[in-house]
């Protein structure tokens, strides 16, 4: 037996050999495993692209469009709702001048374009409870959408009316008021101000807790909406309540030939409202000079409409006070004065007055001073006395 000897190059040995071709085939095989993988990649990331692009890309479109197209759709005008319907809650964040700014806004076209109810603002001003409540609610039963109730009260007094009543909810932002000086004044063109943003207010009557109505709605409500003028008095009183109160410091813009006196409490229509809340004229110079002594209340609203528009005005209240004991206020009547006779022959007799020019024996259709022990009493005699 023979033995292949295969002759070998010097210096080389056959192990060496194998090593170098393996080591060879290694780095082109790995080579192509990258290629593999990197193409692989490349055509992965491509079918995503593509994917996304007509298919996830249109669904994110689609999700977002169905988010957010809602919130644009509120954005957009909603007819004459906005501009028409009364604020769902009393309660704003706006200052007195951004307030009074925004209630002086007016149409210029006089004709509206909805069918629209005039209604009464009924303003209370008031330091806190409304122990005649129960009166008013039976005084407005029935006639909802005829009214709107507002309640100016110390912003320190929290409110607890139940959820059926008339008064719940109708607190406006509110400010200390004080008797015979320009916070009063302040108090009741707040009032005014916040009935006015209610389109459908057309006639504005300021009333504190201590008033009651004399007759039931559908008497008052005609009465009002028939009459041509507004319901505030206005006259030139000679002696020292009257031009006594007047200072010189006023003039130009107010004369003493001007200067008027009249209650604290009345009603008026929108224009006059307008009227008191857009003024910027007059109000800095009763609020420099018209101080105690100088009662502001009874002076700065029948004096400016006086000016402005005397042609509109009744001239007198239409709300009773009872004087005759004299003082600086008027009387105050408890539990034991209230009788049908009390209002027969006091307060309804004798009552001499003028209603659109022409003479009329029905001159007051609300009257104060009532203590909260007058309430029992008034309620048993309303429907027969007041009609309600």
């Amino acid at each position: 037996m023979q033995t292949r000897v295969v002759p070998l190059e010097e210096g080389k040995d056959p192990s060496l050999i194998n090593k170098t071709n393996q080591s060879r085939a290694l780095p082109l095989r790995l080579f192509q495993l990258f290629g593999l993988f990197l193409a692989l990649c490349i055509a992965f990331t491509f079918i995503s692209i593509y994917t996304i692009r007509f298919f996830g890309v249109q669904s994110v479109v689609t999700t977002v469009k169905s988010n957010f197209e809602p919130c644009f759709e509120k954005e957009k005008p909603n007819g004459l709702d906005n501009w028409i319907k009364p604020p769902s809650n009393l309660m704003h964040t706006m200052s007195d001048k951004e307030l009074l700014w925004r209630a002086s806004f007016v149409p210029r076209i006089k004709k509206y374009p909805f069918r629209r109810v005039p209604k009464f603002a009924f303003m209370f001003l008031t330091k806190g409870p409304l122990p005649l409540g129960p009166l008013w609610e039976k005084f407005l039963k029935g006639h909802e959408g005829l009214y709107s109730i507002y309640v100016h009260s110390l912003p320190t007094y929290e409110a607890k009316y139940p959820s059926s009543s008339i008064f719940y909810g109708r607190q406006i932002p509110s400010q200390i008021s004080e008797w015979g000086r320009m916070s009063m004044c302040d108090a009741e063109r707040r009032l005014l101000a916040n009935a006015l943003l209610d389109i459908s207010n057309e006639w504005f009557i300021l009333v504190s807790e201590s008033c009651i109505p004399l007759y039931n709605f559908s008497v008052i409500y005609h009465y009002i909406m028939r009459s041509k003028y507004s319901f505030m008095g206005a006259f030139d009183d000679p002696g020292p309540y009257g031009r006594g109160r007047y200072n010189e410091n006023m003039a130009p813009v107010v004369n003493i030939s001007q200067w008027r006196k009249g209650s604290q409490w009345f009603e008026v229509n929108r224009k006059l409202a307008v009227n008191i809340v857009e003024d910027t004229t007059f109000y800095p110079k009763f609020e420099q000079f018209c101080r105690p002594a100088c009662y502001v209340d009874e002076h700065y609203f029948p004096t400016m409409l006086a000016i402005l528009v005397p042609n509109l005005l009744a001239n007198r209240s239409l709300t009773w006070v009872d004087w005759s004991r004299g003082g600086a206020h008027p009387a105050t009547f408890g539990r034991n004065d209230i009788t049908e006779e009390f209002f027969l022959h006091k307060v309804f007799e004798g009552q001499q007055c003028t209603y659109n020019s022409q003479p009329s024996s029905t001159c007051f259709l609300f009257a104060r001073k009532f203590a909260p022990s007058a309430l029992d009493p008034l309620m048993n005699i309303s429907s027969k006395v007041f009609g309600f």
